[in-house]
């Protein structure tokens, strides 16, 4: 049987992180890059191999190759206060392979000097995609809830931001109002950063991505069907011509 287990972060990864903090300039970066290959790329790369190798059998859909799981060191700028190039942190994002990267419900980790973050669900859904899972949530409300509450002791509570009011077109008096108002649905731990250099991190993780994998499905699945029949349609008008 392949073993799929991690052994850890090298030593040196907190501190290089702790270092691009202070140094945090294109200079510093250079000229220590070296070691951003060797004590977070490659090793975040085969974590996220590993990770793969776990949702190779555990739910094949979400399982998403390094170049495309793993975020860049560097930083867009463009619309921030905050001009610093680089991330002081390696993230990867596992997506569903048949919907849009971050529109629709995922996994992620990362790694840092100050913590390890694992998180879950839909975190920038587009207007449609949200009209999409507020539709499904309309009638399979208690089902949702009673997968969040699965989570609640591993996770902890639903996160994401929430408008004041109902959105438009869903009751202020629907019991699941509450649920309906919410812009993000997702779930979010941070865990010890030396975690991190343990091969305890790969269990950790993986223990908490396969308790959210059910709630996740749920809030693709809408998003999987609408994805169905606007293919079926745009079939059949090209056949019509």
């Amino acid at each position: 049987m392949t073993d799929y287990s991690f052994a850890g972060f090298p030593a040196g990864t907190l501190d290089f992180f702790r270092q691009l903090e202070a140094n945090n300039n294109r200079e510093w970066f250079q000229a220590n890059k070296h070691l951003y290959e060797e004590v977070v790329r490659r090793p975040m790369i085969s974590l996220v191999e590993a990770i793969n190798g776990f949702l190779a059998s555990a739910a094949p859909h979400y399982a998403t190759e390094p170049a495309k799981s793993i975020f860049r060191i560097y930083r867009d700028t463009r619309f921030s206060k905050d001009k610093t190039p680089y991330k002081t942190h390696s993230g990867a994002l596992f997506i569903h392979q048949s919907l849009a990267k971050l529109a629709s419900a995922g996994l992620y980790v990362s790694v840092s000097h100050k913590e390890v973050e694992v998180a879950g669900g839909i975190y920038m859904p587009g207007n449609e995609q949200l009209l999409i899972v507020r539709n499904s949530l309309v009638d399979r409300h208690l089902e949702f809830e009673s997968l969040a509450r699965s989570l609640q002791k591993l996770m902890g509570d639903l996160q994401g931001e929430q408008l004041a009011r109902s959105p438009k077109g869903f009751s202020p008096d629907h019991p699941a109002a509450d649920l309906l108002r919410r812009k993000q649905l997702y779930w979010y731990v941070t865990l010890k950063p030396e975690l991190a250099l343990s091969k305890k991190l790969y269990g950790e993780v993986t223990r908490r991505f396969s308790a959210m994998l059910p709630a996740l499905d749920f809030l693709n699945q809408p998003l999987l069907d609408h994805e169905k029949k606007a293919r079926r349609q745009a079939e059949l008008q090209r056949t019509r011509w």
